[in-house]
């Protein structure tokens, strides 16, 4: 299970049809391995089986775990097993062996990387889908794309007004709507240039052709940065 799950406090975090993907995984291993006493919910969920996995808060991973488990069964994903008189008894459907060829395991155990929960509501709406199934060139895109709709709104500027042009209009270090006058020139200057260089840098070229991203821990950075600009935009306009 160490080998297929996250860590136990990502687990903790993730909605039912997150942790169904390494659920699954999982429950195929067992049964490829002819460990079909673990093909059971009740059996599955037993302290003793999550003792190596979960030694704290054992009954918060259960429950959370079963929660997957009830949305792998809703799916059709496993089924019940015939021949038991109980439904915890379970078996891997076809549909659910389809899927799991087509789901990315380790691109899922990669995508706990990113702290969705803490990241600004909207923005985590735009990237967490894309970085979820692997697509990281365009979660990037989305990412920036959002620190410019967001600097556009926060500055009144016009819809006409984008990219590189946009962070320079609106942190004009003399007279932009975004600019803090109680910093110093070189400090306001600093700000235009972080702004105007994030977008060239990262949302432009993802708009005009293939960027090629694999790192999912660079891609995590690249969103948390995109993060703290619009905490600044934010910040500038209270």
């Amino acid at each position: 299970m160490n080998k297929v799950f996250p860590p136990v406090d990502v687990v903790l975090q993730m909605d039912p049809e997150e942790l169904a993907v390494p659920l699954l995984e999982c429950l195929c291993q067992f049964e490829e391995a002819k460990s079909t006493g673990m093909l059971n919910r009740y059996t599955f969920t037993l302290q003793s089986n999550l003792q190596a996995y979960a030694q704290d808060n054992y009954d918060a991973i259960a429950k959370t775990i079963t929660e997957a488990w009830v949305w792998l069964e809703k799916e059709g994903l496993i089924a019940p097993a015939p021949g038991h008189q109980t439904g915890d008894w379970i078996f891997i459907t076809r549909r659910g062996r389809k899927f799991r060829e087509t789901a990315d395991v380790r691109s899922y155990r990669a995508a706990t990387l990113l702290p969705d929960k803490t990241l600004d509501p909207k923005l985590a709406s735009k990237v967490s889908p894309a970085f979820l199934r692997g697509d990281y060139d365009t979660a990037i895109f989305e990412a920036f794309k959002e620190v410019e709709v967001r600097v556009r709104t926060l500055a009144g500027a016009d819809k006409t007004d984008i990219g590189v042009n946009l962070m320079r209009k609106a942190f004009h270090p003399e007279n932009g709507p975004l600019t803090d006058n109680t910093q110093i020139a070189s400090e306001r200057q600093a700000i235009s240039d972080l702004f105007a260089g994030a977008i060239g840098s990262f949302k432009n070229p993802s708009s005009h052709r293939d960027v090629d991203f694999n790192d999912p821990a660079e891609v995590v950075e690249l969103i948390m940065l995109a993060d703290q600009l619009i905490r600044i935009a934010e910040r500038r306009k209270h």
